[in-house]
């Protein structure tokens, strides 16, 4: 992949909805080009599926976790799988070194020792780092009603389907679902992105532990690293109750850009040491969010029917 690739998948995990002209335009492309790139990458695998689910947002106690370490697993493969049937983790990803990141949706924060428990049982993670990252800002109104939730199953698998599809499918105007989809997007109640599988292209993407200065302002850390080595950082995590640590996760075509990089990364005033990770292998899972959209979604479509 090259920059122009790694841009258009940000731009597709942040609303994988945006149509060819607008990415066209952001990219400076035609959207002939725009078109053949997104083809390119789904048929390599790198793209799996768009997708569309229930924003954490409009979970009032949600939790979104982070736990990693070293494990002591002898097939990563299987130890994924066993990890993805949690019903709460939704992406696993293997690093050098035998380092595994377990990412989870809880429902309120009571259910972190149990989760922190089955994940390292399952990771075979000995002594496991947790970190509990900072949620965005809550949604102003999370009220959902059964069509709402009939969108949101029925563009599940295919976020890019078109508005007049969805309509024909429920049975409703387009109109209806124009507006009550731009509702949701505006409201943050509906998270539209993608399954995105790096690990299958030639491509190099590396978690940063950045420890930094105590003297550091975190809130400035992140927007600083996004400006200035944009589009090698893909995705910044900061942690509540770890305060100066941030997890930077960094794209480079060869370990010569990542060797870059890392030196130009400790160079920095406010980073007091750094700790790199190669990613090789990650996997994808649905969680009780998504259970909780087949569940209402169905019932919505048999209430329709």
């Amino acid at each position: 992949m090259d920059k122009t690739d790694i841009i258009l998948i940000q731009l597709l995990l942040q609303n994988s909805r945006l149509p060819y002209r607008e990415l066209a335009e952001k990219l400076d492309l035609s959207v002939n080009a725009v078109h053949k790139r997104i083809r390119e990458l789904i048929e390599s695998g790198i793209i799996r599926a768009f997708t569309a689910k229930i924003n954490l947002s409009v979970f009032e106690h949600a939790v979104h976790v982070l736990v990693w370490g070293r494990s002591e697993t002898r097939s990563v493969d299987e130890t994924l799988e066993k990890l993805g049937k949690n019903g709460s983790i939704y992406w696993v990803s293997a690093a050098g070194g035998n380092i595994l990141y377990v990412g989870g949706y809880l429902r309120n924060l009571s259910e972190l020792e149990t989760f922190v428990a089955d994940a390292k049982k399952e990771a075979q993670m000995s002594e496991p780092a947790v970190g509990i990252i900072h949620s965005g800002k809550q949604a102003r109104d999370t009220s959902l009603d059964p069509l709402d939730y009939q969108i949101i199953y029925t563009l599940r698998e295919n976020s890019r389907k078109r508005v007049s599809e969805v309509a024909e499918e429920l049975g409703v105007s387009a109109k209806t679902v124009r507006r009550r989809l731009s509702r949701m997007i505006c409201e943050g109640l509906i998270e539209l992105s993608m399954l995105w599988y790096p690990d299958v292209s030639n491509d190099i993407f590396t978690v940063f532990h950045l420890h930094l200065e105590a003297s550091a302002d975190k809130s400035k850390v992140g927007p600083l690293l996004i400006k200035k080595y944009s589009p090698s950082v893909l995705f910044l995590m900061s942690f509540s109750n770890l305060p100066n640590l941030l997890l930077c996760v960094v794209w480079t075509n060869t370990m010569k850009e990542l060797r870059k990089m890392q030196e130009s990364f400790k160079g920095e005033d406010f980073v007091e040491d750094i700790v790199p990770n190669v990613l090789y292998h990650g996997r994808i899972f649905d969680t009780w969010r998504d259970e909780l959209v087949l569940e209402k979604g169905a019932l919505t479509r048999r209430t329709i029917d």
